[in-house]
């Protein structure tokens, strides 16, 4: 009897073991396929700037998203270089897209690539740009498309409507700019990380008073060092809603130079993550090695 009932609990207990086991594998299968199910963000980088190397800086960025940030990205640049004025193959893909980084300087796309960006920007999701994306556009007067001249009142900024084109100008190629922390700003999540004050090799963008719009949020401030004309410090990075809704992220920053400091590249990676509404990493994965060349403006 002794023997019988032992190996009864014996059994019973192997049994409650294999039950057990079994509801664990089950859960840690469930949690597995959701965690695989959950969809990683798709940032889609959308280059052509004649001056910057946005097409090779960006792709950098991309690589370094996906490798430790677990993002999705795409690059797409100007066919066949970045002379290419009307020519952005792979715009589709913003139907996808979580996120548009653009980096643009003086396009004239067709109405059918357009229609792409349009359909995005309607939809009100984030938008991010890089310098000469205030002048992403340069439709001649009268073209059906000469209204996307204000591609950064509308896209960037938040007036009332399309509005007209901005003004902008700079400080001279032989100047460069000292960048520090509006210090209203300074627990911002974008700014985490971020030194309080850096040098960029970049000459500064005059873009006051066109740029920022009213109720934007100023994150950074630059001060022209050795200007070609009396220089006034302007803004160099703001967030704020657009005329669609969407959230907005500006940098005028985006020298290739710019690319290479580590208070910059943070700067975007916070940037990227905030526009689509994640936490700001905490942790620094580490300076990114950019070494991207300037090439003079044709």
């Amino acid at each position: 009897m002794n023997t019988i009932q032992f190996s009864g609990k014996r059994s019973f207990s192997l049994f409650a073991l294999a039950v057990i086991l079994l509801i664990v594998t089950t859960a840690a299968f469930a949690q597995s396929k959701k965690t695989q199910n959950v969809k990683k963000p798709l940032v889609v980088f959308v280059t052509g700037d004649h001056e910057y190397s946005g097409e090779e800086t960006l792709p950098i960025i991309a690589a370094e998203l996906e490798k430790n940030y677990g993002m999705r990205t795409a690059v797409l640049k100007a066919y066949p270089d970045h002379n290419s004025e009307k020519n952005i193959p792979g715009l589709e893909i913003l139907r996808e897209a979580d996120l548009v980084v653009f980096y643009l300087r003086w396009r004239q796309l067709p109405k059918e690539q357009l229609a792409f960006i349009d359909e995005y920007l309607k939809k009100g999701k984030p938008v991010m740009g890089f310098r000469t994306t205030t002048h992403a556009f340069n439709y001649p007067k009268g073209d059906e498309n000469e209204r996307w001249n204000a591609f950064g009142q509308f896209a960037l900024n938040s007036p009332p409507g399309w509005g007209g084109t901005a003004q902008h100008t700079h400080y001279g190629h032989k100047s460069t700019t000292d960048v520090t922390v509006i210090p209203a700003q300074a627990q911002n999540p974008i700014l985490t990380g971020v030194a309080p004050s850096f040098h960029a090799p970049s000459w500064l963008y005059r873009v006051l008073p066109d740029f920022p719009s009213k109720g934007s949020t100023w994150l950074l401030m630059g001060k022209s060092v050795n200007p070609d004309k009396k220089a006034i410090d302007n803004p160099v990075a703001w967030t704020g809603i657009n005329s669609f809704g969407g959230k907005v992220f500006m940098t005028t920053l985006g020298h290739p130079g710019d690319f290479k400091s580590e208070p910059f590249q943070r700067l975007v990676i916070n940037a990227i993550h905030w526009e689509l509404g994640m936490e700001v990493p905490k942790e620094w994965k580490g300076k990114i090695n950019i070494q991207v060349p300037y090439r003079e403006a044709k």
